[in-house]
C-alpha cells in the first residue's frame, strides 16, 4: 500500500472519534514513522489562552496507537495505550502542532514510544512516551 493510501485510510477511521473532535490529521507515514498534526484554537486551550497538556496528551497518544497499526500492518490488531507521560515544554497559542511516534522497543505484544510534537517552527513543545499494548482477534 503507498503512502496516500495509508494516509486516506488512517484518517477515515477516525470519524466520530476524538481525533475528529481535536480535528487531528495524519499527515505523514514512514517505514519508521507516523506524523499527525492538531490545531491550536481556543478549542484546546487551557482557561489562559494556551495549548491544554491534556489535548497534547491525547494527540500523542493518537498517533501513538495509530502507529502500530500502520508500521504493524495487520488488521488483526487491536492496541491500546497503557502508559504516557508527557513533558510540556513550551507554550502555544495558535498555529498548527505536528506529532511524529517513531518506536523505541516494537515487541509483539508490548511497543514503546517516543512522541515529538513540535510548532510550526519546529521548535519541541513537548516530549512524550507511549507504552502500547497490542493483542490479535481471531
Amino acid at each position: 500500500m503507498d503512502k496516500k493510501e495509508i494516509l486516506r485510510l488512517t484518517n477515515a477511521i477516525c470519524k466520530n472519534t476524538l481525533m475528529e473532535t481535536l480535528e487531528i490529521v495524519y499527515t505523514d507515514v514512514g517505514e519508521d514513522f507516523l506524523t499527525a498534526r492538531m490545531p491550536v484554537s481556543p478549542k484546546v486551550f487551557q482557561p489562559d489562552g494556551v495549548l491544554h497538556g491534556g489535548a497534547t496528551a491525547a494527540l500523542a497518544e493518537s498517533v501513538g496507537s495509530a502507529a502500530v497499526f500502520v508500521l504493524n500492518k495487520n488488521p488483526k490488531a487491536l492496541v491500546r495505550g497503557i502508559e504516557i507521560t508527557a513533558n510540556h515544554l513550551k507554550s502555544v497559542q495558535s498555529g498548527f502542532v505536528y506529532a511524529t511516534a517513531r518506536p523505541i522497543n516494537l515487541g509483539k505484544t508490548i511497543q514503546l514510544w517516543e512522541i515529538r510534537i513540535v510548532n510550526e517552527d519546529q521548535e519541541l513543545i513537548s516530549l512524550c512516551k507511549l507504552t502500547t499494548y497490542t493483542r490479535y482477534k481471531e
